[in-house]
C-alpha cells in the first residue's frame, strides 16, 4: 500500500461542501489560555492526562497488554474493550503534541506504549488483549460483544492522530496491520453476513486512515459494513437488536434509537462515508435521524439518552430530568457526528448543537480539579438520592469499571482547537467563539471575547481575507454587525450565518446580546410540564442545595414568572464569571400526602405552620453543578401556580 503526502493534523480530514467550510489545521488555532476554552484546554494538559495515564496503570489496562507480552502475571482486568482505553489516551496525546509541540513530556509513555503494542501484536495483524489473554477466547467469534473492531477503531484513531501530529509512523503501523487483516475478514468481498461490530465506531476511524493513506480498501470496507447493518445477523439477548443498532437497514432507519453512544458513534461513521460517496440515500436517513434525535430526545444541556436501561433513547419527548442518562460519551458522540453533518452541509444548526453540548452536557462531566467525572450527567438529583452507584452518583468519580469517558473527555478537549473555524485562503467561518488566534493562508483571525459569559466577539483581520462568516447562534435574536465601527447586515441567511466582506486591517464586531431567558419545555414532555429552565446566551443554568437557606429543599422552590432574573457576581471558585439572581417562593412539601384535593390554596400554611415564604435564589451553569458538596439541584424549575393564575 503506498501512503499519499501527510496531511495537516486536524481531528477529520474530510472534503468540505464549500471553500469556506475546508477543515484547519489543528496548529492553525490557538485558543488563549484565559478563555472558557483555552482554560478548559489547559485544565485537561496539567490535570486530566496526566491523572488518565496514572489511571490507565492503576486500572490494569497496561498490565492487560503486559501480560500477554509475558511480562506481567496480574490477572486481566476491566471490561473486554479495556485496550481502548489506551487507544483514546494515545489520541489525546497526540493532539497535544500537536497543539503544543514544544513541549511534549508523554513521549516516553507513548512509545514504550507503541513497543508493547508492537510486541504484543500477532503474526497476522490481531491486537486485542482479552482475547489474547484468554485460552479459551477465539478471535472474531462474537460480533455482537466482541468489541474487537470498536477497540481497533479507536486505535486507528490514535495512530493516525499522533502521524498527522508529529510525523512519527511507529503507531500507524501497528493499526494498520490490524485494520489490513480487518479488511480481509470484513471487506466488500468478505462473505460474513455479521461482518459488523455490536458497538459501531470503526466506520468513522477506517474513513479516516483512507483519507490518511490514499488506500481505498478501508474505505470500501467501512461501506460494506455499513451496508450489511441493519440484517439482524448479529443476533439478540440480553438487549434488543437496537441495542446495537442492528433493528434495521441503515438507509430505512429514520428515528434515533437503540444504544445512545452506538447510534451517534454509527451516525458519525456513515457520515463519513457519505462524505467520500455523495450516497444521497444515506445523506436522506442522516438527516431524518438528526431531526428525531435533536427534534424530540435531546436535553436542554444538549444531553442524549434518557433511560439508564440499555443507555439508551427513550420515545419521543421521554426526557426526565432525574432519570436522565445523557451518558458523557453521548454527547461527546452527538459533537463528533454534528461536526460531520456541519462540514457536509455548512447548516448553523450543527455548531449550535455542538456548542450547547460542549458547553453544557460535556462540560459538566468533569470537575473543576480537572480529575473527577460523571458517567452520567441527570439534570435534577433529588435530596436523599442513593448515589452508591458510579453511573448516578452524587458527586464526580475519579474513575469508573467502564472507563470509556475520562479519556474521551481528554482526546475531544485537546483537539478542541479543530472546530473552531474552517476556511480558505479568501474566506473564513467562523463557528465556536473563544479568544485566540485563527491562521488561515497568510490571514490571521484574532479573536477578542469573553464569550459565552459575555456575547460581544471582535475579529482583528490581517491579511488578504476577503469574506468572513460568524454563525449567529440559534438562541440569539438581536444580533449586530459592525466592520470598522460602521454598522452592517446582521441578518442571518438561511443557513444561520451572517456573511461581511472583509480587507486587511478590518475588524469586525458580532454583538450578541445575552438576556436572561425562562425556556418552557415542549409541550409534550410530562416530565418538566410547567416547570421552565435558566438560560442566558449558550448555558444553561440550575439551582442547588449548597446554595439554599439551611431547612429549604430544592424540590420546595418555585419561580414567579413575573419577577425577573438578573445576573449576579463570578464564583472564581467555579470558574463561573456569570451567576443569575432572583428571588423565588419557597413552598414546603414536608408531611403532605402523596395525593390530595386540588386546588390547593395559597393561603394554607405548610405542615410547620409557616405560610410560603420567599427567598434569594442564586443559579450557577448547570455545567458546574456538584463542584463544591454533594446535594440536591435541579436544572427545570417549577413555575408557582398561585403567582402564574396572578
Amino acid at each position: 500500500m503506498t501512503d499519499q503526502p501527510r496531511t495537516a493534523p486536524m481531528p477529520a480530514a474530510r472534503t468540505p461542501a464549500a471553500e469556506d467550510l475546508a477543515p484547519l489545521p489543528l496548529t492553525a488555532v490557538t485558543l488563549a489560555p484565559d478563555s472558557e476554552l483555552g482554560a478548559w484546554q489547559r485544565l485537561n494538559r496539567e490535570r486530566t492526562l496526566p491523572h488518565v495515564v496514572e489511571r490507565l496503570e492503576t486500572s490494569g489496562v497496561m498490565d492487560n497488554l503486559r501480560r500477554v507480552a509475558g511480562t506481567s502475571s496480574a490477572d486481566y482486568r476491566g471490561f473486554n474493550f479495556a485496550d481502548s482505553d489506551l487507544h483514546k489516551t494515545l489520541e489525546a496525546i497526540a493532539w497535544e503534541a500537536a497543539r503544543v509541540p514544544s513541549d511534549q513530556p508523554w513521549e516516553d509513555f507513548v512509545e514504550s506504549a507503541a513497543a508493547l503494542l508492537t510486541q504484543v501484536q500477532r503474526e497476522d495483524g490481531y491486537l486485542y488483549s482479552h482475547v489474547q489473554g484468554h485460552d479459551d477466547q477465539e478471535a472474531w467469534r462474537d460480533m455482537r460483544w466482541g468489541h474487537e473492531l470498536y477497540v481497533l477503531g479507536h486505535l486507528i484513531q490514535a495512530a493516525v492522530a499522533r502521524s498527522r501530529a508529529t510525523g512519527n509512523d511507529d503507531l500507524l503501523a501497528v493499526a494498520r496491520r490490524f485494520a489490513d487483516l480487518a479488511v480481509r475478514e470484513f471487506g466488500p468481498n468478505s462473505a460474513r453476513m455479521d461482518g459488523y461490530c455490536g458497538h459501531p465506531e470503526i466506520e468513522t476511524a477506517l474513513v479516516e486512515l483512507h483519507r490518511h493513506t490514499g488506500e481505498q480498501a478501508y474505505l470500501a470496507t467501512a461501506s460494506a459494513m455499513v451496508e450489511r447493518r441493519g440484517t439482524g445477523a448479529l443476533g439478540t439477548g440480553p438487549f434488543e437488536s437496537a441495542y446495537h443498532q442492528d433493528h434495521a437497514p441503515i438507509r430505512d432507519a429514520r428515528e434515533a434509537t437503540g444504544h445512545a453512544v452506538r447510534q451517534l458513534y454509527l451516525n458519525a461513521g456513515v457520515a463519513d462515508v457519505v462524505a467520500e460517496s455523495a450516497d444521497a440515500g444515506l445523506t436522506a436517513a442522516l438527516d431524518a435521524q438528526w431531526r428525531t434525535a435533536h427534534g424530540s430526545k435531546e436535553y436542554v444541556t444538549g444531553g442524549m439518552g434518557s433511560r439508564h436501561k440499555d443507555e439508551s433513547f427513550g420515545d419521543p419527548f421521554e426526557l426526565p430530568p432525574d432519570r436522565a442518562y445523557a451518558e458523557t460519551c453521548a454527547a461527546i458522540a452527538s459533537f463528533q457526528w454534528n461536526w460531520r453533518m456541519l462540514l457536509a452541509s455548512g447548516q448553523a444548526r450543527h455548531a449550535d448543537a455542538m456548542e450547547r453540548a460542549l458547553l453544557n452536557g460535556i462540560a459538566s462531566s468533569t470537575g473543576v480539579d480537572g480529575v473527577r467525572f460523571f458517567y452520567s450527567n441527570p439534570l435534577q438529583l433529588r435530596s436523599g438520592h442513593d448515589g452508591a452507584s458510579e453511573y448516578s452518583p452524587s458527586e464526580r468519580l475519579d474513575w469508573f469499571a467502564c472507563a470509556c469517558c475520562p479519556p474521551n473527555l481528554a482526546r475531544l478537549v485537546a483537539s478542541l482547537g479543530g472546530y473552531v473555524a474552517t476556511g480558505s485562503e479568501r474566506s473564513a467561518r467562523v463557528h465556536l467563539y473563544g479568544s485566540g488566534e485563527i491562521r488561515i493562508g497568510a490571514t490571521t483571525l484574532t479573536v477578542d471575547t469573553r464569550y459565552p459569559w459575555d456575547g460581544t466577539v471582535r475579529i482583528a483581520v490581517a491579511g488578504p481575507l476577503e469574506t468572513l462568516t460568524l454563525r449567529v447562534p440559534s438562541w440569539s435574536t438581536e444580533a449586530t454587525v459592525e466592520i470598522d465601527g460602521t454598522s452592517a447586515s446582521a441578518l442571518p441567511d438561511a443557513d444561520g450565518y451572517v456573511r461581511v466582506g472583509v480587507h486587511d486591517g478590518a475588524v469586525v464586531t458580532l454583538a450578541l446580546p445575552m438576556p436572561v431567558e425562562l425556556l418552557a419545555p415542549h409541550p409534550r414532555v410530562d416530565a418538566v410540564r410547567g416547570s421552565v429552565a435558566l438560560r442566558r446566551g449558550p448555558l444553561v443554568y440550575c439551582i442547588e442545595q449548597t446554595d439554599l437557606p439551611p431547612g429549604v429543599a430544592v424540590e420546595d422552590i418555585r419561580l414567579d414568572p413575573s419577577t425577573p432574573v438578573r445576573t449576579g457576581p463570578a464564583l472564581a471558585s467555579l470558574r463561573t464569571e456569570v451567576t443569575l439572581l432572583t428571588e423565588a417562593i419557597v413552598r414546603s412539601a414536608d408531611g403532605e400526602p402523596l395525593a390530595t384535593f386540588a386546588p390547593r390554596s395559597s393561603h394554607r400554611a405548610d405542615a410547620s405552620g409557616m405560610l410560603p415564604g420567599r427567598i434569594n435564589l442564586r443559579a450557577i451553569p448547570y455545567a458546574r453543578w456538584a463542584n463544591r458538596a454533594a446535594g440536591a439541584m435541579r436544572v427545570w424549575i417549577p413555575l408557582d401556580e398561585e403567582a402564574t393564575r396572578a
